[in-house]
């Protein structure tokens, strides 16, 4: 997607139209629309012959470019997981590594970035429940390692609201969500994490549609992109239209909910709640 950005860039400072950037690599206007939306991988002759027809002759530039070229083709840590990992995610994974800025709101269950391993374990059977225990270890090691994310040099700042369901619904047991809060309550310290909780008394609110994630990145030529998950696919929303909608909604999700600085209280509360 950042190649593409740069790619899409450049080709309009220079006045070149899809069609004539496709004739040039022996292509079609659709292809470059493609590279240029990051919805394709790419041939480093490909971008070598954009280059030239663009008229970069910066060569620090164009050096950069075709290692991004080079990068863009290289398989996430995720492709090892490949044969549990359904291949409408693999892009979110990969935007999610990139992201600078990742806001997101969930109605049935705690953030996957937050989530403890018992806890992942039940979300996962709910959904596999058949599933060989060997594919379920491999799911739960998936979720687990996405969260270092979190904890790795300049890392990404992680804004979730959360709906009180999600935080009273005992997926796993009781001990489960015991240990899932605590862990949210430690989340909760990271100069990176900020979580917010829409209670009960809130009533309906912004997103009635259901959970989503916008995705922000710190190359201002990437668009912002929002990421809503279904049973069997998922949308990729990147059009300034459909984003500002969900930001709309986000931003009134954050003030309808209950502030950072009470986080802590009402998780401690529910805390209590919890069965013995």
């Amino acid at each position: 997607m950042l190649l593409g950005a740069h790619l899409r860039r450049l080709r309009e400072a220079a006045g070149v139209t899809r069609e004539d950037a496709g004739w040039e690599i022996r292509s079609s206007e659709s292809k470059i629309s493609r590279m240029e939306l990051g919805r394709v991988s790419f041939k480093e002759r490909d971008v070598a012959d954009l280059l030239t027809l663009y008229g970069l002759d910066d060569d620090e530039e164009r050096t950069r470019l075709l290692a991004l070229a080079r990068d863009a083709n290289t398989p996430g840590w995720w492709h090892r997981y490949g044969d549990v990992l359904p291949s409408w995610f693999q892009s979110y994974l990969g935007l999610e590594a990139s992201a600078s800025l990742i806001r997101t709101y969930e109605v049935q269950f705690i953030p996957g970035l937050l989530q403890t391993p018992e806890y992942a374990r039940g979300v996962i059977l709910l959904g596999n429940a058949t599933a060989k225990p060997d594919d379920v270890d491999r799911r739960v090691t998936l979720r687990i390692k996405r969260q270092e994310v979190l904890t790795r040099t300049e890392p990404p700042q992680l804004w979730a609201v959360v709906d009180e369901a999600a935080l009273r619904r005992p997926i796993g047991g009781a001990e489960v969500m015991r240990g899932q809060l605590e862990a949210l309550l430690a989340a909760t310290k990271l100069p990176n994490v900020r979580l917010q909780v829409i209670p009960f008394r809130a009533g309906g609110h912004a997103a009635a549609g259901g959970a989503f994630s916008i995705l922000r990145f710190p190359d201002q030529d990437l668009p912002d992109v929002v990421y809503v998950e279904q049973l069997t696919s998922a949308l990729y929303l990147d059009k300034r239209d459909d984003v500002d909608h969900y930001a709309e909604a986000m931003e009134r999700l954050c003030v309808e909910a209950e502030p950072p600085t009470r986080t802590s209280e009402i998780l401690e509360r529910i805390l209590r709640d919890l069965p013995a």
